[in-house]
């Protein structure tokens, strides 16, 4: 009956385990007190004392041995203690019997806890005392962390304050400029003294004393009254970017002088709500930790207790609450200042509005979701088989119109096809990153809670997938006789451009159905992409344009969309006006450069701003890859064993470019000195070999290109243009590897920094760090 009841607690801790993980910020996972691993120590002293009590079991004599004289001997050190008197108490005694540790804090520059443990001549003494010495490590650890972090909020809590000053004059300046030009304005109270005073106390505590900081009287002083005069002192710092403000900053000043104009006044209100957002953002998450983490010391030292059978919690717990951890309320102060302050400038004094903007619930899965998803697979399915019984039984395959329907037809639906299977790849990078708990809504930016979850990749995918299917079905049609089908034929070779209107109707539609501010979010990085060099790059543009350029033959698809029903005899299924024109080949070529040469302009417009060196290196890259696609579309245009020669050539060299630059720089792996042999020092997933893996199918599947110098055009089996969509499915997929591998790469980044929020840059500029 042991066992069971053993099993039991195990099972519960473990649940404490995966909930205190599930609830980590996981940038900061590292800063968090190891709870597996203390647990695992104490299983070790559990192990080790189990141990003692067999030895001491099976060494057991039914005729004791007479004692030896060491026994007499501690006996009579025993005898000589020293005597205590008959007035103390008993429960005095008993207190300091059952005393297992002493915790002290060493306080030189900084906290540092050593707990000192008292029983380590008993069993498993050695294995305890390594125990608490870990302990200490992780305590003092979670202490520096969080200390550190309170600075952080403190300096970020003041600059917040400088910004509301320059804002509440610039609203005086521009909604009140007569009064502000017949009355010197003064305000009666600083638009932030909660913040101030919160920030005040902070300081205090850290300086460990009740006396404020020297010149901190002044400073409340003159943060009393407000005086327009601070608008001398800052400029605008951020602008809305455009591509006209990107043009201006190449020959003129980043920073703009005032102007003391609305538009000013509203950037300068957004883009510090967004700032005080984030702010209380982070306070909330280091007010988690420090609960987090106090509720994993407690629960460790109560498993130590219960395996044990000592008294040594309440001795530690007592020191993690007299700590900085458990003592500390300048969070929770600068929170409530926060917040008071958001309600007054930002929500016009309405509680309710600005605690439900700064306070956002947390996303919950909708049942309709996963519902609707099941349907539109099982439709999805339930028309796949339909198509496919058609083609054999009217044996279409065979037919006499099926190379001019694989020509013509087959292209307007593989557009389609190539978004489904891009939107699945992307469904299951999302389930993967959320199983690994990579961060994805905070790398790409996404608003809080708008982010979609691989359910809702999902839906769309297969709501794609019966509209196409759907369509297909009915315009499979080519062994029938024409004028038998005369009436019905226009509608159903419409039957492409409608869906293209449709998807795109729904894509641009401004109201709020399916999605919009993530169907905006799209649409705004594939205009940064188009516009590229004239906007900041930013990781979900440079991941976007990377999509692009795996989506090469969707924009030639399009291109034949446009010359098939502008200038093709669409009702006939006649494309000789596209297919061979030189014109026609030449816009074909240009469309597959474009992608590459948007990554290439974003390459060298992060390496402008120097950001990282390495772009020049990047662009290299991009540029070596439009020049093996201008080769191989000559090579295939000409033929000549010279072009063949060039363009084996050139994707040769830009083959292995990629390869490396994909596994090096975008994977971080191939590392010789790491702890993972030729992998990173850290990984997510469980085994190793998917690593290597991953390589070996990357490779393969970025020498697609050899079929094209081979001439391998159509296989017995397989038509050109099926044989052109496979390899742009093959292309799709290992761009959804690579996407995964590439956000663990980014993710992992973000770790090693303890970057967790995206830093929101700041509407004013101070001049020469003045401070009115």
């Amino acid at each position: 009956m042991v066992i069971p009841s053993i099993i039991t607690k195990q099972h519960r801790k473990m649940k404490f385990g995966k909930e205190f993980a599930s609830q980590m910020v996981p940038e900061w996972q590292a800063a968090y007190m190891n709870y597996n691993h203390l647990k695992i120590l104490i299983k070790e002293i559990l192990i080790f004392r189990r141990l003692q009590q067999n030895e001491s079991a099976t060494s057991y004599q039914p005729n004791p041995p007479l004692p030896s004289k060491g026994s007499f001997r501690k006996r009579k050190v025993s005898l000589h203690s020293a005597f205590t008197g008959l007035t103390n108490s008993n429960s005095d005694r008993k207190d300091k019997e059952d005393e297992v540790i002493l915790v002290s804090a060493m306080q030189q520059s900084e906290e540092n806890y050593r707990t000192v443990f008292l029983r380590s001549s008993e069993d498993a003494g050695e294995t305890e005392l390594g125990f608490f010495k870990r302990l200490d490590d992780e305590f003092n650890k979670v202490i520096d962390f969080y200390n550190g972090k309170v600075s952080e909020m403190v300096v970020e809590a003041e600059e917040l304050s400088k910004q509301i000053n320059a804002l509440i004059a610039l609203r005086i300046k521009v909604e009140d400029p007569l009064f502000c030009n017949s009355t010197p304005i003064f305000s009666s109270r600083f638009a932030d003294e909660q913040i101030t005073e919160a920030i005040q106390e902070t300081k205090m505590h850290g300086e460990g004393n009740g006396k404020p900081k020297m010149g901190s009287g002044r400073m409340r002083k003159e943060q009393e009254m407000v005086s327009l005069d601070v608008l001398n002192d800052v400029k605008i710092n951020v602008m809305p970017e455009t591509p006209r403000s990107s043009l201006k900053n190449v020959f003129g000043s980043s920073k703009l002088s005032f102007s003391f104009s609305k538009k000013e006044l509203r950037n300068a209100e957004q883009k510090l709500k967004q700032a005080f957002i984030e702010f209380h953002q982070k306070l909330r998450q280091l007010k988690s930790y420090s609960f987090l983490n106090q509720l994993a010391f407690s629960m460790i030292m109560k498993k130590y207790d219960k395996i044990t059978s000592r008294n040594a919690s309440k001795a530690y717990l007592a020191m993690v609450e007299k700590s900085s951890l458990g003592q500390s309320n300048e969070v929770a102060k600068l929170m409530e200042s926060v917040e008071s302050v958001f309600v007054e400038h930002f929500c016009n004094g309405n509680h309710s509005i600005g605690m439900k903007t700064l306070r956002l619930k947390p996303k919950t899965d909708k049942h309709r979701v996963t519902f609707f998803t099941g349907c539109f697979m099982g439709f999805s399915l339930a028309l796949i088989v339909a198509i496919i019984l058609m083609i054999n039984a009217r044996k279409l395959l065979k037919s006499e119109g099926r190379d001019q329907y694989m020509t013509n037809v087959f292209p307007l639906y593989s557009i389609f096809g190539f978004l489904v299977l891009h939107f699945l790849m992307y469904a299951g990078n999302i389930y993967f990153w959320k199983r690994f708990r990579v961060n994805y809504a905070f790398i790409f930016g996404f608003k809080p809670n708008t982010e979609l979850g691989y359910r809702e990749i999902l839906l769309l995918s297969f709501g794609l997938s019966v509209l196409t299917l759907a369509a297909v079905l009915s315009n499979l049609e080519m062994d029938i006789d024409i004028e038998s089908a005369k009436r019905s034929r226009t509608i159903t070779e419409l039957l492409p451009l409608g869906l293209v209107v449709v998807v795109l109707s729904i894509a641009f539609c401004p109201f709020n159905i399916i999605y919009r501010t993530n169907r905006f979010f799209l649409i705004t990085c594939i205009w940064h992409c188009i516009c590229a060099p004239l906007y900041k790059v930013t990781l979900p543009d440079f991941f976007m344009a990377d999509q692009l350029t795996s989506q090469v033959q969707l924009f030639r698809n399009l291109q034949f969309y446009i010359c098939y029903y502008g200038w093709g005899d669409y009702k006939r299924r006649e494309s000789s006006r596209c297919r061979g024109s030189s014109i026609y080949d030449n816009i074909s070529l240009v469309i597959a450069i474009i992608p590459y040469w948007i990554r290439c302009l974003q390459c060298l417009r992060r390496l402008f701003e120097g950001e990282d060196s390495s772009q020049a290196v990047n662009s290299l890259k991009y540029l070596s890859t439009i020049v093996a696609v201008i080769s191989r579309t000559f090579y295939v245009q000409k033929k000549g064993l010279a072009l063949k020669i060039v363009a084996a050539s050139t994707s040769g060299v830009a083959t292995v470019f990629n390869t490396y630059w994909d596994l090096v720089c975008d994977w971080g792996l191939l590392r010789r000195d790491s702890e993972n042999p030729w992998l990173r020092d850290k990984l997510l997933l469980p085994h190793r070999s998917i690593y290597f893996l991953a390589m070996v199918v990357n490779v393969i599947l970025r020498l697609a290109w050899v079929q094209t110098v081979l001439d391998f055009h159509e296989a017995p089996f397989l038509h050109r243009t099926a044989l052109i969509a496979l390899l742009t499915s093959l292309e799709i997929i290992r761009r959804g590897i690579w996407n995964f591998f590439r956000l663990e790469n980014e993710h992992l980044n973000n770790v090693g920094k303890y970057r967790a929020f995206k830093s929101v840059p700041l509407p004013f500029s101070y001049e020469n760090n003045k401070d009115r």
